[in-house]
């Protein structure tokens, strides 16, 4: 680093560590939902199952959608670090507000909305970078579709490949399976989600001289941001495990492989071009996606009802608050 980190920098990092630590325990509940309810690990075990791949995502995946997040979606010039309050304040609050509830939401949303908010606030529309804006909106849609397809084909293929199998025959070898696509999609849960945490910093950071020139993300904040959102995974949200597990659809082994391997491919893929998808969205539309294979009355539209109006509420609720936060401490950052 080549300035002095001042006492509000590590005052706005801490901040962004307590919306990872949200992050961990809203959003990676997802990722231990199924396997849970399925009752291939136990509570305990799932979480360390899914903690250790949520970290280790960072030997697998680059830094795509932290550059995105970081430079992509508000005029990086704006950006200071009372507005990085803002954001953080916004999207924490949602996370929490909805975490004790039992709502899953996309964390990663609640951010783009407070940072979006905070950058209005600052300086006006004029602020935002539409293109990758409006690609980001779009999966709020997107995802649940694309996850919802591939856990409704999935299922569709599983049936067939052991249609002539004993059930309990089928259930023993995806219990084994699940083990991996809970993995699979943990990891690919660290791999997009963990990132957004490292976007908001290195951008914190750059605004503040801290990184040079060039925008670029570093690898202690890499690092922590992993530990950090697997520590939330350790706490658990286990109000979210019990929507995800077992409120929208019962779920078995079979079609909890399907869904968690549905979802994780669907999050590989868009990280891999940089997209920040939600997690959540694409892991509620695999388990819909499965459960409809039964009967489309398999699946509790309720509950799923509910779900869809926390995801829609949750980039204009986020970006109010972080507005309301950055007219606060303008003056104080």
């Amino acid at each position: 680093m080549e300035h002095h980190v001042s006492a509000s920098v590590l005052f706005v990092i801490l901040l962004a560590y307590v919306f990872d630590f949200l992050n961990g325990m809203n959003d990676a509940a997802n990722s231990i939902a199924t396997v849970v309810s399925t009752r291939v690990l136990s509570p305990k075990h799932a979480v360390i199952w899914a903690a250790f791949f949520n970290f280790a995502a960072f030997a697998v995946f680059g830094v795509h959608v932290a550059n995105t997040i970081g430079k992509d979606l508000v005029d990086p010039a704006i950006i200071d670090t009372a507005v990085v309050a803002g954001a953080l304040v916004g999207a924490s609050l949602w996370s929490w507000i909805t975490t004790v509830f039992g709502i899953p939401i996309s964390c990663s949303h609640s951010l783009i909305g407070g940072l979006v908010g905070a950058g209005i606030s600052k300086a006006g529309t004029g602020v935002l970078q539409y293109e990758k804006l409006k690609m980001t909106v779009a999966f709020i849609f997107l995802s649940p579709m694309i996850g919802m397809l591939f856990g409704f084909l999935l299922m569709v293929t599983v049936f067939w490949v052991y249609r002539h199998k004993a059930p309990a025959q089928v259930d023993r070898t995806f219990r084994v399976g699940q083990l991996v696509s809970a993995a699979l999609y943990s990891l690919s849960h660290g791999g997009n989600d963990a990132q957004k945490t490292m976007g908001i910093i290195a951008v914190l950071l750059y605004s503040n001289g801290l990184l040079g020139e060039k925008f670029y993300v570093p690898t202690w904040v890499v690092l922590s941001c992993h530990a950090v959102i697997a520590l939330g995974t350790l706490m658990g949200g286990w109000k979210i495990i019990n929507t995800m597990g077992n409120k929208v659809t019962k779920l078995r082994p079979v079609g909890g492989f399907c869904a968690e391997t549905g979802a994780g491919l669907s999050i590989i893929i868009c990280s891999y071009f940089g997209i920040p998808v939600s997690t959540t969205h694409t892991i509620t539309g695999a388990i819909v996606g499965v459960g409809s294979t039964q009967r489309l009355s398999a699946v509790r539209w309720g509950v799923a009802g509910r779900i869809v109006w926390a995801w829609f509420l949750t980039i204009p609720f986020s970006a109010i608050c972080a507005a309301l936060t950055y007219q606060l401490v303008k003056h104080v950052f």
